[in-house]
């Protein structure tokens, strides 16, 4: 089997580590394989859009997620590391604002499959680090939405003791707290019954 498969803090988040075949000349695994990934993690999956991003340390992005047409990410850095993070945001789930967190680095290979209704982020912990990440459904801005990443109802234990690096949508005044998106989502149920 090409890759190991752990389990996270969350049921639905996967942690997945490939087969690397290495000697004093470097290294060769298989970053994809559509039957390896069925085949190890029993899901079902396509894939439409890879994304690619380069970030410096401390940048935190995140934590998003698209409201409608919810993305299924299997994400992977291929240069330094970072601290990557799931959080459930489905409506009704037993797991609901919920977090698991790994290392992701350039060294351990691994790889995180976060569901569709997740929202995701990263911290770089490295000087530079480049992170790279297939999705299930296309990126729509019009339902991008970020949750605040310091939000203490969710508790994620960020590893870095200075103030993150953030873009203007996933600043305070811009992020959703998890009591919001919780009230928005009992609004948006309650107009479609």
């Amino acid at each position: 089997m090409p890759y190991t498969v752990q389990n996270t803090a969350l049921p639905d988040v996967l942690l997945l580590t490939p087969k690397l075949f290495g000697d004093d000349r470097g290294f060769f695994f298989e970053s994809f394989n559509q039957q390896d990934f069925e085949s190890a993690t029993g899901l079902e999956v396509s894939f439409v859009q890879d994304n690619h991003s380069r970030s410096a340390k401390h940048v935190l992005r995140g934590l998003h997620f698209q409201a409608q047409h919810a993305q299924g990410k299997l994400v992977r850095v291929t240069s330094g590391e970072v601290f990557d993070v799931a959080v459930d945001v489905r409506p009704g789930s037993a797991t609901f604002g919920q977090w698991a967190g790994h290392h992701l680095s350039e060294h351990n290979k691994q790889q995180l499959w976060v569901p569709p209704g997740f929202a995701h982020g990263f911290v770089v912990l490295s000087d530079v680090a480049e992170f790279l990440y297939k999705t299930t459904d296309y990126y729509y801005p019009a339902f991008e939405k970020a949750l605040y990443w310091a939000d203490p109802a969710i508790g994620i234990e960020w590893p870095i003791a200075a103030q993150p690096l953030l873009s203007v949508k996933d600043q305070a005044d811009q992020a959703l707290s998890l009591e919001q998106l919780r009230t928005e989502q009992g609004q948006s149920a309650k107009g479609n019954t």
